[in-house]
C-alpha cells in the first residue's frame, strides 16, 4: 500500500508534536530565557523535515531489526535533530565528503550509529540503501559504531571514530581549535577559506564520562565559539533511568564553565532549527551548548521512554511503530520520493555554497601561492621522506644528554622541516621539553593566538589525547602531546582510537621512563608502561638509546602513514655510542633494531637493548670480542622489516641472547631466553642509586651475560 505524501506529512507533523507522545512527557519543555523564536520554519521545509525524520526512523528500525542487533533508542528519539542538521542547517557537500571548509557532525553517542547512517543515506551522500540492509555484517559500510575512513572501513561523512563514551563530544574541541587554527593561519583580509562549524550529538553517557568535562573546560577556556553540542537529554542511561545516578543541573554546569547554553523540545522543528541558527550565528567567545529535551525510542509505544528504548528490545514491535508513525505497511527501508526530491533541493543550494567557496578558493590559491603549497602539503599530509628528513637535521652532540632534552633540540627542526605540525603539554612543557621555540602559543588571551603552535592543554590528560584525534580527524595539522610516561594511562582510550583509526597525524612525547626517574618514588617511575604500550596493535613505540636514534624516532614520528606513535624519553642524562657513525645509527634506528656494536670475533652471544640501558649493554660487552649489542628502540619497526635484514640483526644461529630493559621483561622474551628487567614496582631514591638497586647497570649485565651456558 502506498501513502500519499500528504498523508505522510500529517502523519509525520502530528508524531513531531509534543502533545502527541504515547506515553506521558517526563518533563515540562522549557523555552530558553536568552532565545525568543523569531520565525517559524516555513510550512513546506517544515514538513518535508518531519517526514524525513519518520522516514530516518523506519530506516533505523528496519535495519536494527534485520541486524537482531544494534541500538534503536537514539536514532528514533533524536531524529528531528539529524533532520534539521543534515537538511538545513550544515554546511556540506555530499559530492565532496573531504571538502575542507565543510561542517563537521560528530555522533559522541556512537552506539546509535543507525542515526548517522540514515542521515548520511538521505542526505545523498555514497552510502546506498544496501548498506544499510547491511548494518553491522562483515565488510559492511555501517559497523556497529562509526569508524573513521581507514584501512578497514571508507564510509563518506563518519568524521571520527566513536563508541567509548565522550570520546566523540571531546574530539569534537579538538576539531574547532583546528579550525581556529586553520582560519588564523591560512584566511587573509581579502580571501576567508575557512569559517565552518563543528556539531556534536553527545547523550547522558558522554557528559557523564570525564573527558568530557576536561574537554569542555578547554573548549571554553580558549573560546571556541565554532562548536556546538548537541545533548540528547532523554532522561535514560543504559541500566536505569538518568535520575539513578545523576542529580546534577548540566546547564548550569557548562554555564559555569563559559558555555552560551539553551534548553529546547527537542523534537519541535521550530525551536531545533531556530536554536541552531542563533548558535551558529553568535561569535561570542563562547562555546554552545543546546539541551534537546528528547524521548528515546519516540514512536515505540512499548518501549519509548524507558531504558529498554536503548538496544534492540524494540525489535519486535518494529512493523506496529512504522505504521503508527505514517509509514507504508509491510515496506522495509522506505523512503518517498518527496523525500528524496527534498534532499536533492537540498544538495543544490550545498552545492551553489560550495561553488561560491571554490571561487574564492581559487582566488586566494592565486594570490597565496607560497601559503596554498603549505595547506595542500597540510591536506594531503605530504613531508619528505624519512630517509631525507634526517640528513636535514645536524649532527648532535658527543656528551651525555637525556633524549628529552634532545628531543627538544630536534622538535625545533621538525617544527621546520614540516610547517603544519604543532604540539602541546599537559601542564609539564617545563620538563617534557616539547616546546616550538617562536612557534607562539595557541589560544585565546594573555599572549595567546590561534595561529599558535604550542598548546596547553593545562592538567588534562585524557582530554590532550581526544583533542589531539581531534585534531587529526580534523585533518590540516600534525600534533603531538606530552605528559610524563606514568600518566599515559589518562590518555590510553584515547591512544587505543589513535591506533584504531590510523592516525598517523598523532604522536605522543612520554618522558620520565623508568626508575631513573628516581627521587618522585615509585608513583613516578612507569615499569609497565613501556611494554603496556607496545600491545596495543599499530601503535609504534619509540624508546631511543642516545640522541641520534632520537632523530630516527621523532622523524619516524612525522613520516609514518598507518598510525600513531609513542616517543619514549629518558629524564636522565645517558651517554651517546659515539663509536658508530651518527648517520648509521639514524639509519638503523628507522629500522627499528640494529647492530649497535658488532663482535670482532666468532659470534658467541647478543645483547639486545633499548633506551637508557643501551649505553649498559655497550660498557657490558667491551671487552667480549664474541659479543653482538643490538639496539632495539622500536620492536614494531622492527617486526615489519624484510626476514632477510630481521635474520641478518638476529641470526637465528645463536640463540645465545640476553636482553636488558629498565621495564618488565616479559616482551623481550620473544628475542631472547634471559632477561635483565624489572617486575615490580621502584621506590624513592636517586635515579643511579635505584637504578643499581635493581641491577641496570653495566656490571650487573655483564654478570648475567657470564653466567649464561
Amino acid at each position: 500500500m502506498k501513502f500519499s505524501a500528504f498523508a505522510l506529512a500529517a502523519a509525520a507533523i502530528a508524531s513531531t508534536s509534543v502533545n502527541a507522545f504515547s506515553t506521558p512527557a517526563r518533563f515540562g519543555v522549557r523555552q530558553h530565557v536568552a532565545l525568543q523564536m523569531s520565525t517559524a520554519v516555513d510550512a513546506d521545509t517544515k514538513t518535508a523535515l518531519a517526514t524525513a525524520a519518520n522516514e530516518a526512523r523506519g530506516l533505523a528500525m528496519d535495519s536494527i531489526a534485520a541486524a537482531h542487533s544494534g541500538h534503536m533508542g537514539l536514532p528514533l528519539g533524536a531524529a528531528e535533530i539529524g533532520a534539521v542538521l543534515y537538511g538545513s542547517q550544515m554546511q556540506y557537500n555530499a559530492a565532496d565528503p573531504t571538502w575542507i571548509n565543510r561542517d563537521r557532525f560528530i555522533l559522541s553517542a556512537g552506539h546509535g550509529s543507525m542515526f548517522l547512517y540514515s542521515w548520511l543515506n538521505l542526505a545523498g551522500f555514497d552510502l546506498p540503501i544496501d548498506e544499510l540492509k547491511r548494518f553491522r555484517q562483515h565488510h559492511s559500510m555501517t559497523p556497529g559504531h562509526p569508524e573513521f575512513p581507514s584501512s578497514e572501513h571508507n564510509t563518506p561523512g563518519i568524521e571520527s571514530t566513536t563508541g567509548p563514551l565522550g570520546q566523540g563530544v571531546s574530539n569534537a574541541v579538538g576539531m574547532a581549535a583546528s579550525e581556529k587554527m586553520a582560519a588564523a593561519v591560512y584566511n587573509t583580509e581579502e580571501h576567508k577559506i575557512f569559517d565552518h562549524h563543528i556539531f556534536a550529538l553527545a547523550g547522558d553517557g558522554c557528559f557523564q564520562e570525564g573527558v568530557s568535562a576536561e574537554a569542555a573546560c578547554f573548549a571554553a577556556h580558549e573560546k571556541l565559539d565554532n562548536l556546538i553540542v548537541l545533548y540528547d537529554a532523554n532522561e535514560v542511561t543504559l541500566d536505569k533511568m538518568a535520575e539513578y545516578t545523576q542529580s546534577e543541573d548540566i546547564l548550569k554546569r557548562y554555564e559555569a564553565y563559559g558555555w552560551e547554553v539553551f534548553e529546547i523540545d527537542g523534537h519541535d522543528l521550530d525551536a531545533v532549527e531556530e536554536t541552531i541558527a542563533a548558535a551558529k550565528a553568535n561569535d561570542n567567545g563562547k562555546p554552545k551548548f543546546i539541551k534537546c529535551n528528547t524521548i528515546i525510542g519516540k514512536g515505540m509505544e512499548e518501549t519509548e521512554g524507558t531504558n529498554a528504548a536503548h538496544g534492540e528490545a524494540g525489535v519486535p514491535y518494529v512493523d506496529k511503530a512504522k505504521k503508527n508513525i505514517g509509514l507504508p505497511d509491510g515496506e522495509k527501508w522506505y523512503v518517498s520520493d518527496g523525500t528524496r526530491d527534498f534532499f536533492s533541493e537540498v544538495q543544490k543550494k550545498n552545492k551553489a555554497t560550495y561553488d561560491e567557496w571554490q571561487a574564492t578558493f581559487s582566488a586566494w590559491k592565486e594570490a597565496n601561492p607560497e601559503l596554498a603549497k603549505q595547506l595542500d602539503d597540510a591536506i594531503t599530509d605530504t613531508t619528505m621522506p624519512a630517509s631525507e628528513m634526517i640528513s636535514k637535521i645536524p649532527q648532535m652532540g658527543e656528551d651525555a644528554e637525556a633524549t628529552r632534552v634532545s628531543g627538544f633540540k630536534i622538535i625545533q627542526h621538525i617544527a621546520d622541516l614540516v610547517p603544519h605540525y604543532v604540539s602541546g603539554s599537559a601542564d609539564l612543557h617545563g620538563s617534557t621539553r616539547n616546546y616550538i621555540n617562536d612557534g607562539g602559543n595557541f589560544g585565546a588571551g594573555f599572549d595567546k593566538s590561534y595561529a599558535g603552535k604550542n598548546l596547553y592543554f593545562g592538567i588534562r590528560e585524557h582530554a590532550m589525547g581526544s583533542i589531539m584525534n581531534g585534531f587529526a580527524f580534523h585533518g590540516l595539522f600534525k600534533i603531538s602531546g606530552s605528559t610524563f610516561l606514568v600518566f599515559v594511562d589518562y590518555l590510553r582510550a584515547t591512544t587505543r582510537v589513535a591506533a584504531l583509526s590510523e592516525l598517523n597525524r598523532v604522536s605522543y612525547i612520554l618522558t620520565h621512563d623508568s626508575i631513573g626517574v628516581g627521587e618522585d618514588g615509585p608513583t613516578h617511575q612507569p615499569v609497565e608502561t613501556v611494554s603496556g604500550l607496545r600491545v596495543i596493535p599499530n601503535l609504534d613505540v619509540f624508546r631511543p638509546g642516545d640522541a641520534e636514534e632520537t632523530v630516527a624516532a621523532m622523524v619516524h614520528s612525522v613520516t609514518r602513514k598507518e598510525g600513531p606513535t609513542a616517543l619514549i624519553f629518558s629524564r636522565q642524562n645517558i651517554a651517546q655510542n659515539n663509536d658508530m657513525d651518527y648517520m648509521a645509527r639514524r639509519e638503523g634506528a628507522l629500522k627499528g633494531a640494529y647492530i649497535a656494536k658488532k663482535e670482532s670475533a666468532d659470534l658467541d652471544v647478543i645483547v639486545l637493548a633499548t633506551g637508557s640501558e643501551l649505553e649498559h649493554a655497550v660498557a657490558a660487552t667491551k671487552d667480549m670480542p664474541g659479543a653482538r649489542v643490538v639496539s632495539m628502540p622500536c620492536m614494531e619497526l622492527f617486526e615489519r622489516q624484510e626476514d632477510s635484514y630481521k635474520e641478518e640483526v638476529l641470526p637465528s644461529s645463536c640463540t645465545k641472547r640476553i636482553a636488558m630493559e629498565a621495564g618488565v621483561s616479559g616482551l623481550w622474551y620473544k628475542y631472547a631466553s634471559k632477561v635483565v628487567g624489572v617486575d615490580r614496582f621502584g621506590m624513592s631514591a636517586p635515579g643511579n642509586i635505584v637504578m643499581e638497586e635493581f641491577g641496570m647497570t653495566a656490571d650487573n649485565l655483564k654478570k648475567q651475560i657470564e653466567s649464561m651456558a
